[in-house]
């Protein structure tokens, strides 16, 4: 759908997107307390986990190889919790009504709240990752394996921001889609993040065993650790990926439209 009131003027291939990607990376810069923090909590937790609990957990001193590849997918979902804010800010704020008088994309706003994220997300899981190396992080993977790990990480963000964007336009405030995100950061516990599933009680193994994150967080620990690599992980976690992010493309769309309208 086109937002317009004039016709659409001649512009270069991608130049839209370019400027709400360029606004959506500022409004992230200047919110240094939010970028700081999304980074920080996933590298506490790290540390938190290794030197507290990883002794209780593995006596043997390898639980900072198990946990990283979690950890990575924990500060995915922190870096991508703020876009359900950012978008839900655009719709209730008013700016969207000074978009609908431009002769843009509806999507291209959209585009670029996602986009941004998945830069610094990917920038934070970097941070991460060097804190992880730190403090005795040693993957044996070779340029191929991490080729792989750092495109499945990838997906994994542009999926989550797509459906924390989702969450944002469907949301009737910014506290409310805080709230309703945060929900979402739970997930990574129950999945095979932290310990094994086979140490779980029985009855709660085959809700970890379903939940989307545990495919994923396998994938990159097999990848980056050289553990035995089963090809249904790799499946199923690119199933769900896509999953969420045609559901959130189909959702947001229908959302965005249809309170834009409203306005």
């Amino acid at each position: 759908m086109t937002l317009e009131l004039a016709a659409r003027p001649s512009l270069a291939p991608f130049t839209e997107e370019a400027v709400f990607i360029g606004r959506s990376i500022r409004h992230s810069l200047r919110n240094v307390e939010a970028l700081v923090m999304s980074v920080a909590l996933p590298v506490i937790l790290m540390l938190l986990f290794t030197f507290v609990c990883g002794g209780a957990i593995d006596a043997t001193g390898d639980y900072v190889d198990f946990v990283v590849p979690g950890i990575i997918l924990v500060c995915a979902g922190f870096g991508a919790a703020s876009t359900a804010v950012s978008v839900n800010q655009d719709m209730t704020l008013g700016i969207i009504d000074r978009f609908r008088t431009m002769p843009i994309r509806a999507g291209v706003v959209l585009t670029g709240h996602i986009v941004a994220s998945l830069a610094r997300n990917l920038l934070a899981t970097a941070v991460v990752v060097g804190v992880g190396l730190a403090v005795g992080f040693r993957p044996s993977a070779g340029p191929l394996e991490w080729f792989a790990a750092v495109g499945l990480v990838a997906l994994y963000i542009l999926a989550i921001t797509a459906i924390f964007a989702t969450i944002g336009l469907a949301a009737s405030s910014p506290d409310a889609a805080s709230g309703y995100g945060f929900i979402l950061l739970f997930l990574p516990y129950l999945s095979s993040a932290f310990v094994p599933i086979a140490t779980m009680p029985t009855w709660l193994q085959p809700i970890a065993e379903f939940l989307p994150v545990t495919p994923i967080i396998d994938a990159i620990r097999a990848l980056l650790l050289g553990t035995p690599l089963d090809g249904w992980d790799i499946v199923w976690s690119l199933a769900w990926c896509l999953g969420f992010i045609l559901l959130a493309a189909v959702w947001g769309s229908w959302l965005f439209r249809r309170k834009a309208a409203r306005r």
